[in-house]
């Protein structure tokens, strides 16, 4: 990977829809060199999807938060399985430090969001956690 691709990337990340000549007027490279480019890059696995962000409040989810999670001894993988498959958690990360997982989960209202937290903290092998509910998004 080059730098024209690092650039590729990066306007792509901004702007996954802007158009394969206007691509190529800001890398000011030919049109054919960033559809060889785009292709290369899927093809090896690079860019292995698009995705639609949306505002925050387009969804029907009202409460968000960042949950800290420790995982205690030999219990990653299953901790990670079920909140992969857990439908209110929307990504999940490992860390370093103190804290083994961090998840972003999501609710309705926050009767639903304290099902979540009791239905996450009792999953076998989670031994502590630490919620934030997020207030304001002042970048996507």
């Amino acid at each position: 990977m080059d730098d024209i691709d690092r650039q590729l990337i990066a306007l792509l990340r901004d702007d996954a829809r802007m158009s394969v000549v206007a691509l190529a007027q800001k890398l000011r490279v030919a049109r054919a060199t960033v559809q060889n480019r785009i292709a290369r890059l899927e093809a090896d696995g690079t860019i292995v999807g698009y995705t639609v962000r949306l505002r925050p409040d387009a969804e029907g989810y009202r409460i968000r938060a960042m949950m800290s999670i420790e995982v205690d001894g030999p219990n990653g993988d299953e901790v990670r399985r079920a909140l992969r498959g857990h439908p209110n958690v929307i990504t999940l990360h490992s860390t370093n430090g103190r804290w083994d997982l961090l998840a972003e989960l999501r609710a309705d209202t926050l009767e639903a969001f304290d099902r979540v937290l009791t239905a996450i903290r009792s999953i076998p092998g989670i031994s502590n956690s630490e919620t934030s509910i997020l207030l304001s998004t002042y970048k996507l």
